[in-house]
């Protein structure tokens, strides 16, 4: 993604999209302090963190400052960074996406964490004679505790700690701030019950060590889950082939050369190149099948399981898998240009680009830490100074023990108010989870843009979700969206009067006008001639009437092609008898084109396309969830009335005689309305309207200005050689719905989990009930809402089915 340039002042910027491999962000307010540092840094436009891919997306010029300087800078403030180098093509595997397991567990290791439950096992049986009558000497003493505690802050502790005060020292306490202070003041406390009895202060090392051992177990089990949730993700990273076998010897294109191959890296292979694919290989570029027939499958791309007989003339897909036998291919589209690599291009883009909903975490996690410290301190200074004189019976006496609801408040009792203060606020400190609030979004897109691809369905972003769920109305496109979009040739007459006598002159002009368009009208009138095997003469000239028709210069001839509104508009008239003629072909439902020379209509052909056996499942299903449908065309109304009578259409739902600007200004008055919109469409003409939608979706078998716009593309379209099913469109909303769902479920959670927990952990039971969290006990529950996000991000799977 390369933004265009710019020009302020005078300078003309030129900004590039750069991406960035973060290490070291631990929760939402890491992703907020990155995000703040990048945007400050000169040059720099715009700047997205993805907390779950642990990447940034910075748009800057790089005229100004390089992207190297930039990663310098993040690395030397605590975020060890890499500049991801663009390359013509991807590595294969899950490596290249920086999402390997090395680079989430990051000072993780397996090593870390078994040591941390082996001193939680430790401490743990340290504590064994207070629940069996069986003394084991050494273990239960206090020295024992305090090793223990020692080992567990100088070890697996001890970068959790560092990370901590680097995100103070910068200004930007994280989660490891909150947990490293919760850590060393329960440690400290009990160093001093330790060496100064005489407080009456009670020892409880295994805080540090249950806070540290627990923290460590919630971040490996969080991290496995984002891996799970990446999955699909790292399966289309898995397609990309780094080696291709090209065929050196000439061969025919009716049998498989037996001259053996050269195995080249597949970034080397150029377009036009002969390549084998043998039994079991994916097929390594786009391409068309030359030498021999197989199936394919093409499961990952398209969702569907039943693989596709491939014929020679047949495109055959980057990533899809050859089951039959060994063919030969001549490669079309090769490294970011397949069709695989822009699906990773736009899951990847997809991933970083936030909901809206997001901003309200990110303001949070910004004043989170913060907010978290100062309920700390007011906690402390509460029940040191005050609640433990206004409610004396929550302080132990010598016969009882206050009892925790995940744990025991204190080991043995004691009637010290600071000691009190200490644990409510150690516990404040580490229940406190801003990682849930980070990755309540993130990883509900990462899981929803992924599980898109494998059924083909590509959306750009998070916002795109969010204006999903929103929508109203639903409006298509009829021609190629609606339709097949391969209309047959009807009738083929010369006007009364015409300058030319033989149909086949007229209809080599309108051949030789309609050999730059992509229209299903310019297909099927180019396929009728080359099957008349009719010579297409070179026009002089070609002016392209966007929504109207073409118009060139042949032989020092003005001639042109258009619908019957270009003819109003040009001043051309048709005698009664072709006008009759003409209508009465449009009441049946075909579209008519003239043909014009020197600003007279010379003759027309008559087409008739079909509608999708799917459409009226479709328009169902939308109008099932609420979702009004329109049908915006450029045909004039008299063509839709047996689409109307089809479909069941009432008379409003059908728009024509619509120019592309027109379509746009219909959907831009009913968001005057207040309507949300979203706009299916394949052709050029469709792009205005597409870019004013709020939710755009293309075929991707259409024209790139329609994919360029949309923010949704149908990848099966182009999978499947044009064909498309509609039922794409509902699957396609429904995944953005259930996704922001998601959303929505996983920052109630994250909120709901931290406004609840952290009154609990301040004392708030303590006066009725009497029942309080530990600093273990908290640290448990922490580790568990971070999980629990992510898990619930994951159900989206078995739900989207």
């Amino acid at each position: 993604m390369t933004p265009p340039s710019s020009t302020a002042q005078g300078d003309t910027q030129q900004l590039q999209a750069v991406t960035l491999l973060v290490s070291g962000m631990k929760c939402a307010g890491c992703v907020r302090a990155v995000e703040n540092q990048l945007k400050q840094y000169p040059g720099v436009t715009d700047a997205t963190v993805n907390l779950v891919t642990q990447k940034a997306t910075v748009v800057m010029d790089c005229s100004q400052s390089p992207p190297a300087s930039l990663a310098q800078k993040l690395t030397d403030s605590g975020f060890d960074t890499q500049v991801v180098p663009e390359t013509q093509g991807r590595s294969p595997g899950p490596e290249s996406s920086a999402f390997s397991l090395a680079t989430l567990i990051q000072d993780l290791t397996l090593r870390q964490l078994l040591f941390a439950v082996l001193l939680v096992l430790g401490s743990a049986l340290g504590h064994v004679e207070s629940w069996l009558p069986i003394p084991i000497p050494g273990i239960t003493s206090m020295g024992f505790h305090w090793g223990l505690a020692t080992l567990a802050l100088l070890g697996p502790g001890r970068l959790m700690l560092w990370d901590g005060w680097q995100g103070l020292r910068r200004n930007a306490p994280n989660m490891n701030t909150l947990v490293g202070l919760g850590c060393l003041t329960s440690y400290g406390a009990s160093v001093v019950a330790l060496v100064w009895p005489q407080f009456g202060w009670e020892c409880f090392f295994d805080a540090p060590v249950m806070i540290v051992g627990l923290i460590l177990l919630g971040r490996t089990l969080e991290e496995q889950a984002r891996i799970k949730a990446n999955r699909s993700f790292r399966s289309l990273l898995s397609l990309q082939t780094p080696m291709a076998y090209r065929v050196t010897a000439e061969a025919g294109d009716a049998q498989v050369s037996s001259h053996p191959p050269e195995l080249i890296s597949v970034e080397q292979v150029q377009p036009g190149d002969r390549l084998q694919v043998l039994p079991g290989d994916l097929f390594p570029v786009d391409g068309v099948l030359r030498a021999g027939e197989t199936v394919v499958d093409e499961s990952m791309l398209t969702g569907e399981s039943v693989p596709q007989l491939k014929r020679p003339g047949d495109e055959v897909t980057a990533g899809t898998l050859n089951q039959g036998d060994r063919v030969q291919i001549e490669a079309r589209r090769t490294g970011a240009e397949t069709t695989l690599a822009k699906i990773i291009q736009l899951v990847e883009t997809a991933q970083t680009r936030k909901a809206p909903i997001q901003r309200l975490a990110d303001t949070v996690a910004g004043y989170f830490t913060y907010g978290v410290m100062a309920i700390a301190t007011a906690t402390f200074l509460f029940w040191s100074l005050v609640g433990a004189r206004l409610w004396p019976a929550v302080l132990p006496s010598e016969a009882e023990t206050l009892h925790g609801t995940l744990g025991h408040l204190a080991a043995q009792p004691s009637s010290s108010a600071l000691l009190l203060g200490v644990k409510l606020a150690i516990a404040v400190l580490v229940i406190a989870c801003p990682c849930a609030l980070g990755l309540a979004t993130p990883t509900a897109i990462l899981v929803g843009t992924s599980l898109g691809a494998e059924q083909g369905l590509l959306l750009r972003g998070g916002d795109v979700l969010e204006r999903t769920h929103q929508l109203d109305v639903v409006a298509f496109d009829k021609t190629g969206t609606l339709t097949y979009g391969q209309p047959q040739i009807q009738q083929i007459w010369l006007t009364e009067g015409s300058a030319i006598e033989d149909e086949t002159q007229m209809l080599a002009w309108v051949a030789a006008l309609e050999q730059s368009s992509r229209h299903p009208f310019a297909t099927a009138i180019l396929t009728y001639a080359q099957s008349c095997a009719m010579a297409i003469p070179d026009l002089d000239s070609l002016e392209i009437k966007t929504g109207l028709g073409l118009e060139g210069q042949f032989q020092g001839q003005a001639i042109g092609i258009g619908s019957w509104r270009w003819l109003s508009e040009a001043g051309i008239l048709l005698t009664d008898c072709d006008h009759q003629r003409a209508q009465a072909l449009m009441d049946e439902g075909c579209s008519v084109i003239f043909c014009v020379q020197d600003q007279t209509c010379v003759g027309a052909i008559a087409l008739r396309d079909r509608v999708r056996e799917d459409v009226q499942a479709t328009l169902d299903k939308l109008q099932d969830m609420g979702l009004q449908t329109l049908v915006l065309t450029g045909d004039r109304r008299v063509n839709t009335q047996a689409l109307l009578q089809e479909l069941a259409l009432p008379e409003t739902a059908i728009l024509a005689e619509l120019s592309p600007a027109q379509k746009a200004e219909k959907i831009a008055a009913l968001q005057a309305q207040g309507q949300r919109v979203a706009m299916i469409g394949d052709g050029i003409n469709d792009a205005p309207a597409l870019a004013q939608a709020d939710v755009g979706i293309a075929l991707s078998s259409g024209t790139d200005a329609a994919i360029e716009t949309a923010q949704i593309v149908l990848m099966r379209s182009q999978l499947k050689a044009g064909e498309i099913d509609l039922g794409d469109v509902v699957q396609a909303i429904q995944l953005g719905r259930m996704t922001f769902q998601k959303i929505k479920q996983n920052l109630f959670w994250a909120f709901s989990y931290n406004t609840l927990g952290i009154p609990i952990a301040a004392g708030l039971l303590l006066p009725v009930f009497h029942q309080a969290l530990s600093p273990s006990a908290a640290a448990a529950l922490m580790a568990c809402s971070s999980v629990s996000v992510i898990s619930n991000s994951l159900l989206l799977r078995r739900q989207f089915r």
